[in-house]
């Protein structure tokens, strides 16, 4: 049985792929793409068919971030020109949200830069949470505050959020590389947080910040330990005057041979295309509905994105259809959990792609080899450099924090 085939058996028994079977996923040619793309396909239909879940963000309070994340526009030092704004009104931030519903959107993802939310910041989160829960009473709602202090998912819990977003963005062996001022035990730490009290977790990756084949798998395989409801796959966006805006690592291609390493990783869990996709997917984009069944509709935090009217066309030309407010995303056994409060997914039966001895060594016996048959080299490989495309980023400059309409 070749590697396709092993790895949808797995994904169909929400099996562990070992690392060596998701390390064959990166390193497959652009020939095999399709067949790559196809066998991800069955696993993702299998758990949540033609179904495309619409999210929505809304940035409550823009730039001026005391941390120093590389990727990031709103960082310390960051010279982009983005929005810069304090924290939006409740009725403002509501207003913003309405906006995302009305285009389809069943969540509202709220985000705020920052190290972490002060006990005054989650009161002022929590008043946003009802006024938009008053307004629209289906409505799922996240929070992205930074980290959480003891305590503070409760509260936002209590005040109705459902989920809450913290990236593990990259492996805990790179993570120093990319940001000094918080470690990634801090990021693990507020996952756990969220999820004992009862949130949905929700945390994913940033790709194409210089990283190897390894680091994605190790933190893809991070993530599946932490178990989150939802994982955002992040394509980096390289602002001019961020410390990453020359690194241009992604290809279309390669985008989707990670989409279909998450999907395999992450069987069951909400996979979602977040923030570059535009830039770096490009006319690939709606290939890659058939990995992800999770998307941003319209702009991003500080970037602009396509217009949600081509996001909504996208999804049915390629065959999908938007899930609606009373369609349960998650599987039954997942969601099960998350209503009971818990984990969302166990990891019995997880074969020798298990926890034990996280690091990126080989397993002996591990495989099936590539899709031509022959096993790749372990080594890290160097991912192909792509042609700059400047002209596909673009500050926000709409919606939230501004007079002019949103894009959604």
């Amino acid at each position: 049985m070749d590697l396709l085939n092993t790895l949808v058996d797995k994904g169909l028994r929400r099996e562990l792929p070992t690392r060596e079977e998701a390390l064959s996923v990166l390193a497959t040619s652009d020939d095999d793409l399709l067949d790559v793309v196809a066998a991800a396909g069955k696993v993702r239909r299998h758990w949540f068919g033609r179904r495309v879940k619409l999210n929505y963000l809304v940035n409550l309070k823009s730039g001026l971030c005391p941390e120093d994340c590389s990727y990031c526009s709103q960082r310390l030092g960051s010279k982009a020109g983005i929005l810069k704004y304090t924290w939006l009104k409740p009725d403002e931030a509501s207003k913003a949200a309405a906006a995302g519903l009305a285009g389809g959107a069943k969540r509202v993802c709220l985000v705020a830069s920052g190290r972490g939310p002060t006990d005054r910041d989650v009161d002022r989160v929590s008043d946003t949470i009802k006024a938009i829960k008053d307004q629209n009473e289906d409505v799922e709602v996240c929070a992205c505050l930074g980290l959480l202090s003891d305590g503070q998912a409760e509260r936002l819990r209590e005040a109705g959020a459902d989920a809450y977003n913290h990236n593990l963005n990259t492996s805990e062996a790179t993570y120093g590389e990319i940001t000094t001022t918080h470690t990634y035990a801090d990021r693990v730490d507020t996952v756990q947080k969220a999820h004992a009290a009862g949130l949905s977790a929700c945390s994913g990756l940033i790709a194409g910040m210089g990283e190897s084949d390894e680091d994605l798998v190790d933190v893809v395989f991070s993530l599946r330990e932490l178990d989150p409801d939802s994982v955002p796959v992040n394509f980096l966006i390289p602002f001019e005057g961020t410390p990453l805006a020359k690194e241009w690592n992604l290809t279309p291609q390669r985008c989707l041979r990670i989409l279909a390493m998450v999907r395999f990783v992450c069987p069951d869990v909400e996979v979602r295309i977040a923030g570059g996709r535009e830039v770096h997917l490009r006319s690939m984009q709606p290939l890659a509905l058939n990995l992800a069944n999770s998307i941003f509709l319209g702009d991003y935090l500080t970037s602009e994105g396509q217009a949600g009217k081509a996001d909504l066309d996208m999804i049915a030309d390629a065959g999908f259809e938007v899930e609606g407010a009373g369609e349960v995303t998650l599987p039954q056994h997942r969601a099960d959990v998350a209503a009971a409060g818990g984990g969302c997914g166990s990891h019995e039966s997880a074969g020798c792609g298990s926890h034990e001895g996280a690091g990126c060594g080989s397993h002996e016996g591990a495989g099936c080899g590539s899709v031509c048959g022959a096993a790749p080299e372990p080594a890290v490989s160097e991912p192909a450099v792509n042609e700059p495309r400047t002209d596909l980023v673009a500050v926000r400059r709409r919606g939230a924090g501004t007079d002019l309409a949103p894009n959604a």
